[in-house]
């Protein structure tokens, strides 16, 4: 082969963070986020030459390497970010280029498909409303941190001194308080140990070791940074690294970050941790010592990996009462679950529903009785409830005629008044998406899982207990198990549409 070129790799745009020789004579090559490795690389040493595929700007690009010993008197040095530690006899080596050719990248057209399941907590849900709220309130406190750029670690230092207000943490209430619980299985290391994680949209750094450990294996890489992230009524801290993640046979991410929890803070044994699938800028301030530094997500590293042709996710949920678990989709829609075209709105520019999944609506309850207007808030499945802000919510309260049942904190009518409950409209950029009398009704199955009486009819919409502007609702669960969601980073945007279950009168 005739040498056509001799450059250093790290005189060019594409830059392989460490190459290091390791016992078994190999040289392990690791990439930062701009290289796309198709898989860790085992090379050869010596002088023969060898290949891999790697992408950047989206082309992908094959480079020809040969080894050569580095001169410890020569003036280029490669990367020593992200190094693994080996024994003090290893050899350092570079790569030198000797022929780059370029053919385009063929990004993945498909969907990829994950089954969420669907768990009933058996421990009983109790006070959901409590739990919801909680929740909120750490929605508005996430968000005054950040614009103060305050890290998380410090903002619930901050809070835990205060015995009331907007961003008080209520460390009692356990976050995984609701009767029905989505959980999606993935892979971490590679062989992978699979963990049971909750999906969150409200959130965004996707972490393990609440059950079971964190097993290291070959593709392990330390950051040696700490990681803290709150969720209102609970935390985790721990150590972040560097690792595959598994999503399914089709779609693993290699060099992901994930947090290894030391020390949790409400969470039930039976969950490993959480898949955070909210926006990256959520994970400002989650790290230490930079606290200004983001994580990205692993939709966001999925896309830069050219794993899924779009940065989005769809999410199906359905009915308590039904067979049926749930489905997560990255990259794309699962048209088969549509009974409807979908309906996209921005996301609101209204702080702080602007830092989240948040969109800007109109609530009315049958034709004529508005509940908010022109109202901002968040889509959240770590959230159980329909919350409205005090005013909308005494609004529809008046509409409905329900009272307060104090046991389970849900809002409680008779057979009589159900009979002639409304629908409740929700208009999201256009397009009204109807919330039916039955869908407003918390499933009957679970009345005694929430603290209820077997036979009452309680209902899905609850007091935000807050009156901040910015963020008068939160859509829950209980909404979005009657409807498929999309939420689409690049485009900045969350796509509705109805499903087989809107409608369905089983409950």
């Amino acid at each position: 082969m005739t040498r056509s070129s001799h450059l250093i790799l790290d005189e060019i745009p594409v830059i392989v963070n460490t190459l290091l020789h390791d016992p078994d004579h190999h040289v392990h090559v690791y990439a930062p986020p701009m290289i796309i490795l198709k898989a860790p690389l085992k090379i050869p040493t010596g002088n023969s030459a060898f290949s891999f595929a790697c992408c950047a700007d989206r082309a992908q690009v094959d480079f020809t390497f040969s080894l050569a010993p580095l001169n410890p008197y020569s003036a280029v040095r490669l990367p020593m970010t992200q190094t693994k530690m080996f024994p003090s006899a290893a050899l350092l080596t570079t790569l030198l280029i000797w022929s780059v050719t370029a053919k385009p990248l063929v990004v993945s057209d498909r969907i990829v498909k994950l089954t969420l399941q669907r768990h009933i907590n058996v421990t009983r849900a109790r006070n959901l409303l409590r739990h919801d709220q909680t929740r909120a309130r750490y929605f508005y406190g996430r968000a005054q941190a950040l614009v103060a750029g305050v890290s998380a670690l410090e903002n619930d230092s901050a809070s835990t001194k205060r015995s009331a207000g907007p961003t008080a943490i209520d460390f009692d209430q356990p976050i995984v308080n609701s009767a029905t619980i989505y959980t999606a299985t993935i892979g971490v290391g590679n062989p992978p140990t699979d963990y049971n994680l909750i999906i969150d949209t409200g959130s965004s750094n996707t972490w393990i070791g609440n059950n079971k450990a964190y097993i290291p294996t070959k593709t392990t890489v330390q950051t040696y940074e700490w990681v803290h992230v709150t969720y209102g009524s609970g935390f985790f801290s721990g150590h972040e690294y560097l690792d595959w993640v598994t999503l399914t046979d089709g779609l693993i991410i290699t060099n992901q970050s994930i947090g290894v929890a030391w020390k949790t803070n409400g969470f039930f044994d039976n969950y490993d941790g959480i898949l955070g699938i909210g926006p990256v800028e959520l994970t400002r301030g989650t790290l230490l010592p930079l606290k200004n530094k983001t994580v990205p997500t692993v939709t966001d590293n999925a896309f830069s990996l050219h794993n899924i042709k779009e940065n989005q996710v769809g999410i199906y949920f359905a009915p308590a009462a039904t067979e049926e678990d749930g489905e997560l989709t990255w990259g794309g829609v699962d048209t088969e679950k549509l009974a409807s075209p979908l309906n996209f709105a921005p996301i609101t520019t209204k702080h702080p529903s602007s830092l989240f999944w948040g969109i800007d609506q109109d609530i009315t309850y049958g034709q004529s009785t508005i509940i908010l207007s022109s109202a901002a808030g968040v889509v959240d499945t770590g959230t159980t409830l329909v919350l409205l802000a005090p005013d909308a919510f005494h609004r529809y309260v008046n509409a409905t005629g329900a009272v307060f049942d104090i046991p389970t904190g849900l809002l409680v009518i008779t057979e009589k008044q159900f009979l002639s409950l409304k629908p409740l409209f929700f208009n999201i950029n256009g397009v009204s998406y109807e919330l039916t009398p039955n869908a407003q009704v918390w499933p009957r199955s679970l009345n005694t899982f929430a603290g209820g009486k077997p036979d009452s009819i309680y209902l899905i919409v609850g007091n935000l207990g807050l009156s901040t502007g910015g963020l008068d609702f939160i859509i829950g669960y209980t909404f979005l198990e009657r409807f498929y969601t999309v939420y689409d980073t690049t485009n900045k945007r969350i796509g509705f549409a109805r499903t087989r279950f809107t409608n369905a009168t089983s409950n």
